[in-house]
């Protein structure tokens, strides 16, 4: 295989996966409740460090039990649901007054929330094993950071789109329900 069917075949198949992901969902809420540009930086890059993971890792990664790291994943999809569920509401005047978490918070917070839960993920299974059979790092790792780029600048714009369309506290708890529902499949799917 050329170094160009290699990174087409990487990109496609990471990019189909990744798309109906947790991760992909994720970055949407997020990006419904904070700025785009931090969100879509702060997906980005977590996304991108899996990928440096999955590369690093290579088959090492694919023998990891992947029954506990989907336990571990659906606990914190249930956690963050639950709390998202609970957190307290403001009133509109106080949530208008209060100030936008700022770029390099909400970068942050979104990088810890992605890099979290992209371990064990398809994808980044997926890439270790690209790496695994192909030992082409440079093009399996650009490929699959490419791809995991251009899904996370889709779910960011949707969910900054929606974010402005829809009622912040709806979108809190249809969130908090999504978020749940992740991690109760996730806990399910593994047992």
């Amino acid at each position: 295989m050329s170094s160009i069917e290699l990174f087409g075949t990487v990109f496609g198949v990471i990019f189909v996966a990744e798309l109906p992901d947790k991760t992909a969902l994720a970055a949407l809420v997020l990006a419904s409740r904070n700025k785009a540009l931090p969100v879509f930086i702060g997906t980005g890059l977590g996304l991108t460090v899996q990928s440096i993971i999955a590369v690093v890792a290579g088959s090492l990664l694919a023998k990891l039990p992947v029954q506990y790291v989907q336990i571990g994943s659906g606990a914190l999809f249930i956690l963050c649901g639950l709390l998202m569920f609970l957190r307290k509401q403001e009133d509109e005047h106080e949530e208008a007054a209060k100030v936008p978490a700022g770029f390099w918070r909400t970068l942050w917070m979104v990088f810890a929330v992605i890099v979290i839960a992209e371990f064990g993920d398809l994808t980044q299974i997926g890439t270790a094993a690209f790496q695994a059979k192909y030992h082409a790092w440079p093009i399996i790792l650009s490929a699959s950071a490419a791809a995991l780029w251009c899904v996370a600048a889709i779910a960011v714009f949707v969910g900054n789109r929606a974010g402005k369309l829809l009622n912040p506290r709806v979108t809190q708890r249809v969130a908090a329900v999504i978020f749940t529902v992740i991690g109760v499949v996730l806990v399910i799917k593994s047992l």
